[in-house]
């Protein structure tokens, strides 16, 4: 049983999660961050709010491709939007680029007149899988249909980001990291974006309640610790729930302190809108002095087989009402950031687990497809149009879409290290090394490699995981053992470090020819990654492995 589905059958008190992930690491901690301090003002207080259209938003629909109007119409006779009420987003792009967008979304198209709105065109992966459930796990976890272990990946890209961004926040309020480094909004289940190999996610709920009185509340749900968990998987499903719970406790009184220390400039979000809920409550915490950099929040039922359209009226119907929610919803948004005087720290960021089928279906819907766009908003971001319409010429024998323009990892990459400054190391344990990264952040406001995080002063001069030097077990939780084929004698220096660089434990060890055996004491370190490395003390090459532990 996935825990994400055992969390549906136990539910936290129907609770929404609040996602605390990280490792060990002091955020600043080292001379080389002291001194660009100064030069990288604001790299830090940068805030990426994920917004997912959960169901496979219809892309064809939102984005219209003006000078294919034809083809479009004849893919579409009964939903599709008449020409004379598509909203002309922008004269001066080329035919190919040249969009119609849904009357619903005229917001949008304010913001994009106000250089605050960048749409992608054609995201997706090859062979996109058209499952709801395998098709968010993959986009969640930052994975692919091209092998099974792109298929299977058990983490979120959002949790490995976040953990290698701050190696050294260990999951408990500290005074230079009193937030969690995640919140998830607007949904009861835990996101698997957030969940982290190494150890599990703690999670709280923010929907639905009055977090000025969150504290109040908390102490109310819960229970006393299940003693004796046993050693089985369901045992290991109670221990994250204890984890759930314990994590709300830890986290619940400053939430109410950072909300209720911050407030909007706008009063009045649109009414009845749970997408607008979720952004006033995080442009408050932001205000309020919240550092959580990575907010998901959610609007559901872009599932639209059905019903896309009412009565025969295009502009109407399940989709319309949802493209207005969002519209409705960001618009305020971005004027409640502007006015809080925060429009310099937020980027916003939708995606959709697929795009819907070129074809209509003939019950006013539209079923599972492939392409879609996303929409990128924020005052930093690189307003205009990436790429080009979607080609409806060009369609499989099942009349999807093909012909992906931008792996929706580029559009990730950019934002964790263009707009978060994520160096390298932290794109590389995200799994998106190699990704080339779609210009969506604005070129004056692109994070400066020098002020890239984390911060480190060098210690792993040969990064990368080395064949001959392996550990045994991994993870580990008591020792680890460490093994190392020779050709020859050297005396070196083997050293246990955080993710961030910091230095835990040293030992000078002699090297002799065949198979060496070093073990390391680790029950007693915080659960997370760790880097063992072995350097030969005379030439100075060194031999680096991943180690991590888990309690």
């Amino acid at each position: 049983m996935k825990r994400r589905n055992f969390l549906k059958i136990f539910p936290a008190a129907g609770v929404t999660p609040f996602v605390v992930n990280g490792h060990p690491l002091r955020p600043f901690a080292n001379s080389k961050m002291a001194r660009i301090l100064s030069s990288c003002d604001g790299v830090e207080d940068r805030v990426l709010v994920l917004i997912q259209l959960k169901g496979g938003n219809d892309g064809v629909n939102t984005v219209i491709p003006i000078h294919q109007y034809d083809k479009y119409a004849n893919l579409r006779p009964s939903i599709k939007i008449p020409e004379a009420d598509l909203i002309s987003l922008d004269a001066t792009l080329g035919n190919n680029e040249q969009v119609g967008l849904h009357p619903s979304l005229q917001p949008m198209k304010a913001l994009y007149d106000e250089g605050k709105m960048s749409i992608v065109q054609g995201v997706g992966y090859e062979n996109m899988n058209q499952s709801h459930f395998k098709g968010t796990d993959l986009w969640l976890s930052g994975g692919d249909t091209s092998s099974s272990d792109s298929y299977n990946i058990p983490s979120g890209w959002m949790g490995r980001s976040l953990q290698a961004f701050f190696p050294d926040i260990v999951g408990v309020p500290t005074p230079e990291m009193p937030d969690p480094l995640g919140i998830q909004i607007g949904d009861s289940s835990p996101s698997l974006g957030f969940h982290t190999e190494t150890e599990h996610q703690n999670v709280i709920n923010l929907s639905g309640q009055d977090a000025a009185g969150f504290y109040s509340l908390i102490q109310t749900i819960g229970g006393a610790p299940i003693l004796n968990v046993p050693d089985t998987h369901q045992g290991e499903e109670l221990s994250f729930i204890m984890g759930v719970e314990q994590s709300t406790s830890l986290y619940a009184q400053r939430i109410t302190e950072v909300f209720t220390a911050g407030s909007n400039s706008i009063s009045t979000y649109p009414a009845d809108n749970l997408l607008a809920n979720q952004l006033k409550t995080i442009a408050r915490l932001v205000k309020g002095g919240c550092k959580t950099k990575i907010y998901l929040c959610q609007l559901g039922g872009f599932d639209t087989h059905s019903a896309q359209i009412l009565n025969g009226m295009p502009t109407t119907g399940d989709h319309a009402n949802l493209l207005k929610i969002l519209a409705d919803a960001v618009k305020t948004f971005l004027d409640d950031l502007d006015g809080l005087g925060l429009a310099d720290q937020v980027v916003a960021c939708t995606f959709s687990e697929f795009g819907r089928c070129a074809r209509e279906n003939g019950s006013d819907g539209t079923d599972h497809g492939t392409l879609a766009p996303m929409f990128i908003f924020g005052k930093n971001i690189a307003a205009g149009v990436q790429g080009t319409n979607v080609n409806l010429s060009n369609l499989t024998n099942d009349n999807q879409l093909q012909g992906v323009q931008f792996d929706y990892r580029q559009i990730f990459t950019a934002l964790l290290q263009d707009w978060l400054g994520a160096s390298d190391d932290v794109l590389t344990e995200t799994m998106f090394e190699g990704f080339a990264k779609v210009p969506v952040v604005e070129s004056a406001a692109v994070v400066s490699p020098d002020c890239y995080l984390p911060q480190t002063v060098g210690v792993f001069d040969v990064p990368g995981r080395s064949r001959s030097l392996t550990l045994f077990p991994n993870p580990a939780s008591i020792a680890a053992e460490v093994t190392y084929q020779s050709e020859s004698f050297f005396d070196a220096r083997l050293t246990l470090h955080s993710l961030g660089g910091s230095l835990v434990t040293a030992l000078n060890v002699r090297v002799e020819p065949g198979a060496n055996t070093f073990y390391f004491d680790v029950v007693s370190l915080p659960p997370g990654a760790y880097y063992v490395r072995l350097e030969n003390k005379t030439s100075g090459a060194a031999q680096v492995a991943k180690l991590n532990v888990v309690r």
